[in-house]
């Protein structure tokens, strides 16, 4: 009979406890707001669920979320098949295998607001290199402090650039651990590379997939500092993401009723999403 020893969770407990107590604090403040109004002075007046519903009737509400799950999806279908792309052309022995990896890991290095701020500069139309290279060399008419459109592509390829490498990293290690046996299988059957990746390298690589997308969903739906260092929102409220929308009310309108309840919502979208990704990329396990 084999005997299960769980002593290990003790080493892991304090830092359970540490961080559950840190969460549910703020936690149970943003719910005392999210039922209250106050107009200052430490004086609250009970409000119910009143936020609430006005949230779900709120039409700036559901644009912001929209543009949020846009964001959203538009970053897991671009960054999830390129990060795969690139982990299967990366090497797998030899000297370029560290170089690849340390440049590969380099643009998550950069904090967060850094990279707004880079991005900011590099595409202003008449001062930033790429700004001046597409208005001035190619004749393309881009400015994204003034069009929709191009304010999009902006923050979507700052992303891509700044977070596609987590999923690379992540299918690097799915490929690299796969054994030579499985390959050496295929080549005797005479497998194309097609099949090769559809039945060894996807297979193997799907729970390092999964922790990929639901770290890339959570992070993307999540992502404030970046796109508003870059865009502020604008042009407009074109790329007023859900997280600036929150925080605009919140710091720049002071309605922390409205605010609280929102954030609550948010997380709850968040959880339930992420539960379930994980529930239909692991259903196959189940069985």
């Amino acid at each position: 009979m084999k005997v299960v020893n769980n002593r290990a969770w003790l080493f892991v407990l304090p830092v359970v406890i540490l961080v559950a107590f840190n969460a549910l604090i703020p936690m149970m403040t943003v719910v005392n707001y999210s039922v209250q109004e106050t107009f200052g002075n430490n004086v609250f007046f009970w409000q119910g669920l009143d936020w609430f519903i006005q949230l779900m009737r709120s039409e700036r509400f559901h644009a912001a979320l929209g543009r949020q799950f846009m964001f959203t999806g538009l970053i897991l279908l671009i960054e999830v098949p390129l990060g795969v792309i690139i982990a299967l052309s990366m090497p797998r022995k030899g000297f370029w295998v560290p170089v690849c990896l340390v440049t590969m890991a380099l643009p998550m290095l950069i904090p967060w607001n850094v990279v707004g701020a880079m991005w900011n500069i590099f595409t202003l139309p008449d001062i930033g290199l790429l700004g001046y290279f597409l208005n001035h060399t190619l004749g393309i008419d881009y400015d994204m402090t003034q069009d929709p459109f191009a304010a999009w592509v902006t923050i979507i390829t700052m992303d891509v650039w700044h977070w596609t490498s987590l999923v690379v990293l992540l299918s690097y290690a799915g490929l690299v651990s796969i054994p030579d046996a499985y390959y050496q299988a295929a080549k005797i059957d005479g497998a194309s590379n097609w099949s090769v990746f559809r039945y060894i390298q996807l297979p193997k690589m799907k729970r390092v997939l999964t922790i990929a997308v639901l770290l890339r969903f959570m992070d993307s739906f999540n992502i404030y500092t970046e796109p508003f260092v870059l865009t502020g929102g604008g042009p407009g409220n074109s790329t007023t993401l859900l997280s600036i929308d929150l925080v605009k009310i919140a710091l720049g309108q002071f309605d922390l009723g409205p605010a609280a309840a929102m954030s609550l919502i948010y997380f709850a979208i968040t959880l339930l999403v992420s539960w379930l990704f994980y529930t239909l990329m692991t259903k196959d396990d189940a069985k």
